[in-house]
């Protein structure tokens, strides 16, 4: 029996209105904190903002956890339920309807093999969604959401958040679809795409050969690679969906003559083009976990406070 004044949860709606008044209580907090912070004063202002990603990021765990543990149960529920209906009969039993319908076998013939489609159509969408219910009890506390919390956390002390480059399937494009938000952020022109930085980053490797050569891993060998296989990677830079990495990150950091520094979950920043002007600085997340593709870059934008739906 549930406390004095606590909620009783009997449905997924039930857990959705007491998720719903939970978010509106934190939004009225978070006015409150806000409030508090007085006009100018910079420092109150970082500290508040990161207790309210804070207090957004324990609500959403808490909440994601309740509902996959809540789905969880009730798929268990439903599965033993399902069993119990679907259990054989006694053989040497006689069901009532056996003695009134024994002028229609074939119908219900019929009917029982209809219903064997429908239970077994039942039976595989239970276990499916069994499935996708325990992945979601998982990420909640999986290596993914874990890492984009990290950094997130990072980004916020600067008053930043991720913008997410999304994918469509080919690694290379993360870098430099981020990069090219970017030049957006800081204002740059003429705007450059991902094939014109592709290109430039082709040219500036051929015209820099001996800068860049000998740091490109040879996948034939311990050797350097030779100038026809250092030709080949240029091309690949330039037309493929070859992945984008370290030097890539250089030669457009030399190419745009921006200062590029990528941030992670974990360790210092990776810094390049210190030589360059620090007010064009161009800033990117990189996520080890986020994609089963592979390794993946995002872009950043100026922290926004997220809305209640």
């Amino acid at each position: 029996m549930a406390d004095e004044g606590e909620t009783i949860i009997s449905s997924e709606e039930d857990l959705i209105i007491v998720h719903k008044k939970e978010r509106k209580e934190l939004q009225a907090r978070i006015q409150v904190l806000k409030k508090s912070i007085c006009k100018g004063d910079k420092k109150k202002k970082k500290e508040i903002t990161e207790e309210i990603v804070k207090l957004e990021y324990d609500l959403n765990k808490k909440q994601d956890e309740e509902m996959a543990r809540f789905k969880l149960s009730h798929m268990s529920i439903d599965k033993t339920d399902a069993e119990i209906e679907g259990s054989p009969v006694d053989e040497n039993s006689t069901p009532v309807n056996e003695q009134n319908n024994q002028e229609e076998p074939k119908s219900a013939g019929r009917v029982s093999k209809a219903q064997k489609r429908r239970e077994k159509k039942e039976t595989a969408e239970r276990e499916r969604n069994q499935r996708i219910i325990e992945q979601e009890a998982l990420n909640v506390h999986g290596k993914r959401n874990l890492e984009i919390q990290a950094i997130k956390n990072i980004l916020v002390k600067r008053d930043l958040m991720i913008h997410e480059i999304p994918s469509d399937g080919h690694c290379n494009v993360f870098l430099y679809n981020a990069v090219a938000h970017q030049l957006k952020v800081i204002g740059n022109t003429p705007t450059l795409d991902l094939n014109d930085l592709r290109r430039q980053t082709a040219i500036y490797l051929r015209e820099n050969t001996d800068n860049f050569l000998p740091f490109i891993d040879n996948p034939d060998s311990d050797e350097l690679l030779s100038i026809e296989q250092y030709e080949k990677y240029c091309d690949n830079v330039a037309e493929t969906s070859t992945w984008g990495g370290a030097i890539e990150l250089q030669v457009l950091s030399c190419v745009l003559k921006c200062p590029i520094e990528v941030i992670q979950a974990s360790g210092v920043p990776y810094l390049v083009g210190t030589e360059f002007e620090p007010t064009r600085k161009l800033i990117l997340t990189y996520h080890r976990h986020m994609y089963q593709l592979g390794a993946h870059y995002n872009s950043v934008t100026k922290y926004l406070e997220k809305s209640d739906s």
